[in-house]
């Protein structure tokens, strides 16, 4: 039984109790066997845009390496870049993935983005839906590009600047990934960061919408309220649906 088929096995007990994750296991003589990291990192190899993000962090990095011309300066890009990034994340939940569908005459302005983004709110554990779709790629990468040459004084910065946004993607498509698996967390931190997501999938989509942090950019946006005082949506898995009167 591969990955994807440990992903969608289970029935996932957070449409009922959002604290209470669905947990995977297989028995293997008598033996209890988790759903782990390796099985997790195999599953994720098979799709296309962690690997299109790695093509950008390496083909930037190593450019970066080859012209040299490294200063003090450097440092400024990636750290303010990561001080942003559960912004960045906030705001494209909200404005672009979170998109509700807009007509103008005959026109529908509707996203490939937030297509898929409903699509994944109403199927959580569809392993498919949770990656960024690669068509997006086939403007975001001479998006990225255009940015890194014409908004940065140096060419080193520039590539700093690609560097960081494949750090940054590839840590966002892993992590984003693995919340929506059976994989059970060790740690404290990312402990919260399934929480808090799962949170937005199970319990109300209008609230906790960073994705790689938990009560980040949420606490000052205001969209972080306390769990227990906030109602179970309706449409938390079906984005834009009328409400029962």
């Amino acid at each position: 039984m591969n990955a994807t088929a440990r992903i969608h096995s289970a029935k996932d007990d957070d449409s009922r109790h959002h604290s209470r994750p669905a947990v995977h296991t297989t028995e293997t003589h008598g033996r209890r066997r988790e759903f782990t990291l390796i099985a997790a990192a195999r599953e994720f190899a098979r799709h296309p845009s962690p690997w299109i993000i790695a093509g950008l962090l390496v083909s930037a990095a190593a450019a970066r390496i080859i012209i040299g011309d490294w200063q003090y300066t450097d440092a400024v890009v990636p750290a303010v870049m990561l001080a942003l990034f559960p912004f960045t994340e906030w705001v494209i939940h909200v404005c672009v993935l979170h998109w509700r569908p807009r007509r103008i005459g005959r026109l529908t302005l509707d996203s490939l983005l937030a297509r898929k983004h409903r699509a994944h709110h109403a199927d959580p554990r569809e392993v498919g839906l949770i990656f960024i779709p690669w068509q997006t790629f086939l403007w975001l990468l001479p998006t990225l590009l255009a940015i890194a040459l014409l908004a940065f004084p140096r060419p080193g910065s520039g590539l700093i600047f690609l560097t960081t946004v494949g750090v940054l993607g590839s840590s966002y498509e892993w992590t984003h990934y693995l919340i929506h698996t059976d994989y059970q967390p060790r740690t404290r931190i990312f402990k919260a960061v399934r929480r808090n997501h799962r949170l937005h999938h199970f319990k109300n989509e209008h609230y906790w919408f960073t994705v790689t942090t938990s009560g980040t950019a949420d606490r000052v946006l205001g969209t972080h309220p306390d769990p227990a005082e906030i109602p179970k949506s309706p449409t938390a898995q079906s984005l834009h649906a009328p409400r029962a009167a």
